[in-house]
């Protein structure tokens, strides 16, 4: 089973939290996971700083963050939240020449990519990152 919530926390900004929540769901189905609980969070850039601050000490904004709290992988089973900078999605569209609701669901897509296990610590992972996260935009 698939849970998969898309919850508000902008005062000011959102998207299709619906259209959202599929394409998380068919990103899940993608990757393989037969059962996930998965919470998208859409935040401003406040609360995305506080949460990496106070979790992974790092003194910075960033566009997403994601929080595992169960996986196995393996088996496809994962549990855990991806927090989404709205105020970060709203500037760099503009800069990238794409939609804000494409932005916003490149960052989610980002996160829960990280959630069953990709990484992007080399330049080599991250290249692969971003092909995975365009070819499940285009799905959309």
């Amino acid at each position: 089973m698939l849970d998969v919530s898309v919850d508000l926390e902008h005062e000011s900004l959102d998207v299709d939290r619906e259209s959202l929540r599929r394409l998380i769901a068919g990103v899940l189905v993608g990757e393989g996971v037969v059962s996930a609980q998965v919470g998208i969070v859409l935040a401003d850039r406040e609360k995305v700083l506080e949460l990496n601050r106070r979790f992974l000490n790092h003194d910075y904004p960033t566009d997403v963050l994601s929080f595992s709290y169960s996986a196995d992988v393996d088996r496809g089973v994962i549990e855990g939240e991806v927090y989404v900078d709205l105020d970060t999605a709203a500037e760099r569209c503009l800069e990238f020449g794409v939609s804000f609701a494409n932005e916003v669901s490149r960052y989610a897509i980002h996160g829960v990519l990280h959630l069953v296990g990709h990484t992007d610590d080399t330049k080599a992972e991250r290249r692969a990152m971003r092909e995975r996260e365009d070819s499940y935009l285009r799905t959309d």
